[in-house]
């Protein structure tokens, strides 16, 4: 099982395709409950506000597109948190 130092020096690409593709493996639907749940604040904390509110104002549709594509830039960077807790519990 990886460390917390480990998983910190990698990109937050790598983090997210990780704790994504392992949380797909194992069908983890919590995971991805938990992280539909935390986008709309990673997007606030990477300075797009506009998205955000258009998450809370629309379905879950765009946030499961987000939760898709969210290894990239200032939103992948917010989440890392999230991504290397996943990996320490479950990985």
């Amino acid at each position: 099982m990886p460390t917390f130092e480990e998983l910190d020096q990698l990109s937050s690409a790598e983090l997210h395709d990780r704790a994504v593709n392992l949380a797909r493996n194992r069908l983890d639907v919590a995971f991805f409950w938990k992280l539909l749940q935390e986008i709309p604040a990673a997007e606030v904390a990477a300075g797009d506000v506009d998205e955000a509110e258009s998450d809370v104002i629309h379905t879950y549709l765009g946030q499961i597109n987000d939760a898709m594509h969210a290894s990239q830039g200032k939103l992948a960077d917010a989440l890392r948190p999230l991504y290397i807790e996943y990996l320490l519990e479950r990985g």
